[in-house]
């Protein structure tokens, strides 16, 4: 189902008439601009390349504002072979480069995290997961931070688990930021505020799933209901990784002082999601609606997609972001994007796991499997027992948010000063 159907009355801010339709692809293609090419009047969307013809959509919002989005017309070409095979190698020579640093800085810097505002409590740790991952604009390597922070024994096993919780929540923030950006930056374009809406729906579904879950997660890990979970690596993967890209780990650690150790090791674990994502299939919104007219209003199949987006880029913002074109496109209405964020908030833990494996630090994987679990459980609750409410009231307090731009910088504001209240307490 698409927000405006054929025979519905135009949306406000829509004008029907065969002029205004000409208008509209002149300011695609304006005269004189070279074919196949977007206009030089408003930058591309992200992630799509500049030679790539675009045009101006119209989105008109049933139960969320609507607005006229700038969308690519063409799937970014694959990158070739050769290339993807490079950049794995890197991704996975940095990836466990990093791990490794990050574990050598985590001890060097136990003495100065002991007893600080950063690590003195779980709801400390909570706000630093939070906080840190609306500032590095994503969530993995803020979990992966708390995983080598807990082997290293700067935190136990119930702040990591308040910390990777503190990742999850603020791990939408990026799409938040560039929907706000891409919304400036087409100002006087018309509205733009699907991306907006979809960072502040992100944000909205995972608060409700992983508060109360965490609370739950919480309580369960404390009385170690998980501590029979035992998911190690074979020692033959763990040495052939430690013999391929274990030099690394001494040479940077040679040159490098021991407090400087954690934070190179996060660069480089950035550097490394990097390249991952640069090797994982490219994802184009229109496959995401191959199949039955209709499936992507479900919510069941929308849910199984989103959870296998998710896993095949490893990353909740690339998939989030996914669905901004899809709304621009009026292949989907925001208000059916719900399940789909839900799916995706349980598999973007995936390399989470993986980074807790590799660790070998069973507390670590506990933690996540703890997360994992308890958030799949409550998600699919939610999503069986009180969908529809849950739908009403998210959309309802996304509009209210939406209806000035006030009201949004005073949401944003507060995904960063509720962690920071976290940390001091």
């Amino acid at each position: 189902m698409t927000d405006m159907e054929v025979g519905e009355t135009p949306g406000p801010g829509r004008d029907p008439r065969p002029e205004a339709a000409a208008a509209g692809a002149a300011l695609t293609h304006p005269a004189g601009a070279p074919a196949g090419e977007a206009p030089d009047a408003g930058p591309h969307p992200r992630g799509a390349p500049r030679d790539l013809p675009a045009h101006l959509a119209h989105v008109a919002g049933r139960e969320l504002p609507d607005e006229d989005i700038l969308v690519p017309d063409e799937e970014p070409p694959p990158r070739p072979l050769p290339a993807r095979i490079a950049y794995g190698v890197a991704g996975l020579a940095l990836f466990v480069t990093a791990l490794g640093l990050m574990k050598e800085g985590a001890t060097a810097l136990i003495p100065s995290l002991q007893g600080s505002v950063f690590t003195d409590n779980a709801l400390s740790t909570l706000g630093l997961g939070w906080l840190g991952s609306c500032l590095v604009l994503s969530g993995s390597p803020v979990a992966a931070s708390a995983l080598t922070l807990l082997d290293g024994g700067a935190i136990d096993r119930a702040q990591a688990f308040t910390m990777l919780t503190g990742s999850r929540l603020g791990a939408a923030f990026v799409v938040l930021v560039v929907g706000v950006v891409y919304a400036v930056r087409h100002k006087g374009q018309g509205r733009a505020r699907a991306p907006v809406s979809i960072g502040v729906l992100s944000l909205l579904m995972t608060m409700v799933v992983y508060v109360p879950g965490a609370l739950v997660g919480y309580v369960l890990l404390s009385r170690g209901t998980f501590d029979g979970v035992d998911i190690g690596t074979s020692p033959g993967l763990t040495s052939a990784t430690d013999a391929a890209f274990g030099g690394l780990v001494d040479l940077v650690e040679r040159v490098a002082p021991g407090w400087a150790l954690f934070p190179i090791g996060l660069g480089l674990l950035l550097l490394g999601f990097s390249c991952i994502d640069r090797v994982l299939p490219a994802v184009h919104p229109d496959r995401l609606r191959d199949g039955d007219e209709g499936w992507y209003g479900r919510v069941w199949p929308m849910f199984a997609v989103g959870c296998l987006v998710t896993l095949l880029t490893l990353s909740v913002s690339v998939s989030l972001t996914l669905l901004v074109p899809l709304v621009a496109k009026g292949h989907l209405r925001r208000a059916n994007t719900l399940p789909y964020i839900a799916g995706a908030n349980i598999t973007t833990l995936a390399d989470t796991l993986v980074a807790a494996i590799l660790l070998g630090n069973q507390d670590g994987v506990r933690v996540v499997v703890a997360v994992t679990l308890v958030v799949s459980a409550w998600t699919v609750f939610l999503l069986v027992t009180a969908y529809p409410l849950l739908r009403r009231v998210l959309l309802g307090v996304a509009r209210r948010i939406l209806a000035s731009n006030v009201r949004l910088a005073g949401f944003a504001a507060a995904l960063c000063l509720v962690p920071a209240v976290l940390i001091a307490v």
